[in-house]
């Protein structure tokens, strides 16, 4: 396993770490076997979050005896001083831990990142937890181009994550200047929220950018843990027919689909509108028409139900035109219904 420093924390981290997301859906037992081969194969770095349910709890249950062999990462929405208190206190709980490693904000908008560092907001919080030794460092999380840029011009920022993949470099330029600054890039959404089917290709490419600290896909098994752990350690160049591929993929998807991070949601009609672009996926993109047809068939609510109240696009951090976006996978997979008959 290849070690690096995530910028001036100072923290040793394994080049590929854990996103917690996926485990939400696992079982206690499933979720103990899988840390423990992440420690037996040198990942050292966990992330999780607030909003993530139960993760922080299965995590901290699961690495229970073996705390000192991980990194722990976590985040949190809040945004005033008393929230964020809270909220750390809540993570050193579920963790079972006695300090956290890097407390990031998380996604904050520009207004969110106002009050973050206004008097009374989640920045006293932080700051007063990293000098009681409650975390070590602090971070934030970021969709936005314009939070990135900010973030990169306050001190207190020690890391920051933001989406970069084959077919999102949007923040590319902000990447190497978070190197220049020494302030560790740790990346998400490597396969674009599941958009990108070659997890071993996306994870090469982005492995490939030297300014990339970190990498952490969302893994639920150990089979997937292997797999990814091979992409990471194949250090041989991309080569014709990968790049190839590559240019493939950034065709396929262009500029506008879902990443999956649900910040849309919830839809005042009840529409799972990231699941209705993930079933869709397969019939426009990956030609598995019965296979997202049957998915999208058991949905019980669908796109036809949407009031066009547009609450979903003033949340969405990509600003989709999630509206027609619906129509137009409505549309197809009507289309696809009535050729098969």
């Amino acid at each position: 396993m290849e070690y690096v420093t995530l910028g001036k924390t100072g923290l040793k981290v394994s080049r590929m770490g854990f996103g917690g997301i996926p485990i939400q859906k696992c079982s206690e037992k499933e979720v103990t076997v899988l840390m423990k081969a992440l420690a037996e194969r040198g990942v050292n770095y966990i992330d999780s979050a607030r909003g993530y349910t139960v993760s922080e709890s299965l995590i901290g249950q699961a690495i229970e005896g073996i705390r000192n062999r991980f990194v722990l990462a976590t985040k949190s929405m809040s945004r005033t001083r008393e929230a964020m208190a809270a909220d750390i206190d809540i993570s050193l709980k579920n963790f079972r831990t006695d300090h956290i490693d890097l407390y990031q904000v998380h996604n904050p908008s520009e207004a969110d990142l106002d009050k973050v560092v206004a008097p009374g907001g989640a920045l006293e919080a932080l700051l007063e937890a990293k000098e009681e030794g409650k975390i070590r460092h602090i971070g934030l999380t970021a969709h936005s181009v314009q939070v990135f840029e900010r973030a990169l011009e306050m001190d207190w920022v020690e890391t920051i994550m933001f989406p970069y993949n084959i077919v999102e470099s949007q923040g590319a330029e902000l990447i190497r200047k978070a190197a220049e600054k020494n302030v560790g890039f740790i990346d998400m959404k490597p396969m674009a929220g599941g958009a990108i089917e070659d997890a071993s290709l996306a994870l090469r490419y982005i492995c490939a950018n030297p300014d990339v600290t970190i990498v952490i896909p969302g893994i639920y098994c150990v089979e997937e843990l292997e797999q990814n752990l091979a992409a990471v350690e194949d250090t041989t160049p991309l080569c014709a027919e990968e790049l190839e591929k590559i240019e493939t993929i950034r065709q396929q998807l262009g500029e506008n689909f879902c990443r999956r991070c649900n910040y849309c949601q919830p839809c005042t009609a009840g529409i799972n509108i990231s699941g209705v672009f993930l079933f869709a996926g397969y019939l426009q993109r990956y030609d598995l028409g019965e296979w997202g047809y049957g998915r999208y068939q058991a949905l019980p609510v669908k796109p036809d139900a949407c009031v066009d109240c547009g609450e979903c696009e003033s949340r969405c951090p990509y600003h989709l035109p999630i509206r027609e976006m619906l129509k137009k996978c409505e549309s197809d997979f009507k289309e696809f219904e009535a050729n098969r008959r």
